[in-house]
């Protein structure tokens, strides 16, 4: 069946993307604030893994000051038509709330843009999510798989930027994503596999230089991918001089887990490992 906010069947839009992502290869496509995207949609807050960090600080009362800004915004720099800007305009003149549709329906149009970014935000059939964790917060991003061809790439700051990237390969995907696992990049040779317990996930139940690493590191990331049953799951420490990485098969049923210290090559190949986990 046609895509209702396409006009064609959702498959054949994956194939026309990455097809013409073929030819250019991977680029920018937009960038969008928290409070942007709570207006492009709304119950996206609800059912999208990406998080909200900005609205997530604020009020009911603020959340309508910026939401009734954010869609100024938006307007202003084009990125949506407003076809009943005097609705528009009473509504903001008065005390209507915009959260969750609002008060008034307004009439919007996206740009092509903006339409392609929230089509694949939502119609992935899986997903990458990676949170770093630094003692200035937390960092995530996502890669939303649709084709070996065709992946949405969205970058969350602590602020709530939204970056988002077509990507047109596994590798590309990959490369954005190492950045926050190893942003020092310290990744620089592979040590021994070392295969442990599902007891041995606490720091305080590792010895020797796992333990080390899990004890001294300036930046975790975990890495999980995301589908109708869950897949591999991998826990990143980044120490001054050193990436290693614990990696878990199942994670509801812990199962295959090993730890190694990685260079760049391997941590990149474990990325792409992820990315490209096929769905059951």
């Amino acid at each position: 069946m046609p895509h209702p906010e396409l006009g064609i069947e959702l498959d054949k839009f994956r194939e026309f993307i990455g097809e013409a992502l073929a030819e250019g290869g991977t680029q920018p496509l937009i960038q969008l604030t928290d409070e942007e995207l709570a207006v492009l949609d709304p119950t996206a807050l609800e059912e999208v893994v990406a998080p909200t960090p900005h609205l997530a600080t604020l009020t009911s009362e603020q959340r309508e000051w910026v939401l009734a800004t954010a869609i100024r915004s938006l307007v202003s720099r084009g990125a949506i038509e407003i076809a009943n800007i005097p609705d528009l305009d009473a509504l903001m003149r008065s005390e209507g709330k915009f959260e969750h549709g609002g008060t008034t329906d307004v009439d919007m149009k996206m740009t092509p843009d903006v339409d392609l970014a929230l089509v694949l935000r939502r119609t992935a059939a899986r997903a990458l999510a990676v949170e770093q964790q630094t003692s200035r917060g937390s960092v995530h991003g996502f890669v939303y798989v649709h084709s070996p061809e065709l992946m949405l790439v969205e970058q969350v700051t602590g602020g709530g930027m939204h970056i988002f990237t077509l990507a047109s390969s596994a590798a590309d995907a990959a490369k954005m994503m190492q950045v926050l696992v190893d942003p020092f990049g310290v990744a620089d040779a592979d040590g021994r596999t070392q295969r442990l317990d599902v007891t041995a996930l606490t720091s305080d139940q590792v010895e020797g230089p796992l333990a080390e690493a899990v004890n001294n590191a300036l930046v975790v990331t975990q890495l999980i991918v995301l589908a109708d049953e869950p897949g591999p799951l991998v826990t990143a420490y980044a120490t001054e001089d050193a990436v290693w990485t614990v990696s878990v098969d199942k994670p509801q049923a812990p199962t295959g887990i090993q730890a190694r210290k990685v260079g760049e090559r391997s941590l990149t190949s474990e990325i792409i490992r992820l990315i490209t986990t096929p769905v059951p």
